[in-house]
């Protein structure tokens, strides 16, 4: 049997933008694919362009993850498919403008598509990858996980879930085969900037890259093992002192008395 029929890569979000452009690479890799969206007419294109292209078995599933049913369809598939080796973790919406004036709807929408889908979708996937000692996971998360001053404070709360989650998964299966990565993009030219309400034409040309461009980098930064890939930063070095001063603050995060500072003075 061709090995490669063993290898499936899942994508969410893979109609259009980052997930589509995944699905191409994915499967120039080898991988076969599972692509997951809402539009079929979308995925059927984008399914018989691949397999035209690559040779590759492409499948559909029209599902939208902020339905419960749709994304048990999804877990189950995750579960029960032992050739899946890779999750994409792509689906996701973004709010434009101030907390004070959300949607409530459209917020609760946010939350659900953004975390709980991409957890529960792991949660579904990460025993499998465990017991057959292989597997990655790829979580699209958002600079803006580091930078909540810049942009919807909501949406870059559920980034920063994404990028917490990765990081301490990421500890829990190293060293049973699996790997973890999160990707954090800078502004980059997808229709999520349209669909939450702001025109990407304000933004620095300098500030935006190209999809194919930043999926490319992504899976370089996936091929030298990185756990955080950030496909705008110039130098590693940055992500490294960011980290360390991180690390350096953990222990002293939890303490039996308050920091002096918080001293109260006797009157």
């Amino acid at each position: 049997m061709d090995s490669s029929l063993k290898s499936t890569a899942l994508i969410t979000g893979a109609s259009s933008g980052i997930g589509a452009i995944y699905a191409d690479r994915l499967a120039n890799r080898g991988h076969n694919l599972i692509l997951v969206a809402r539009n079929r007419e979308r995925l059927d294109s984008l399914a018989a362009r691949i397999t035209n292209d690559t040779g590759r078995s492409v499948e559909v599933i029209v599902a939208d993850l902020n339905n419960r049913a749709d994304l048990a369809r999804v877990e189950q598939v995750l579960r029960t498919d032992a050739t899946i080796t890779v999750l994409v973790n792509n689906a996701g919406i973004a709010m434009f403008g101030d907390l004070a004036n959300a949607d409530p709807d459209r917020l609760e929408s946010m939350i659900q598509l953004n975390v709980l889908a991409p957890t529960l979708l792991a949660l579904a996937a990460i025993p499998g990858f465990v017991a057959r000692g292989s597997g990655t996971l790829i979580n699209i998360s958002s600079v803006l996980a580091l930078a909540p001053e810049r942009f919807n404070g909501s949406y870059s709360g559920t980034k920063a879930y994404l990028l917490n989650l990765s990081l301490r998964l990421q500890q829990e299966v190293a060293s049973k085969g699996v790997h973890v990565q999160v990707v954090l993009p800078g502004a980059t030219r997808t229709a999520i900037w349209e669909k939450a309400g702001m025109d990407i034409a304000t933004l620095p040309p300098s500030m935006l890259m190209d999809v194919d461009k930043m999926v490319d980098a992504a899976l370089v930064g996936l091929d030298h093992g990185e756990s955080v890939t950030i496909p705008s930063l110039p130098e590693i070095a940055d992500w490294e002192a960011y980290e360390a001063a991180r690390q350096n603050m953990i222990p002293k995060l939890s303490l039996r008395s308050p920091a002096v500072r918080y001293s109260v003075t006797a009157a």
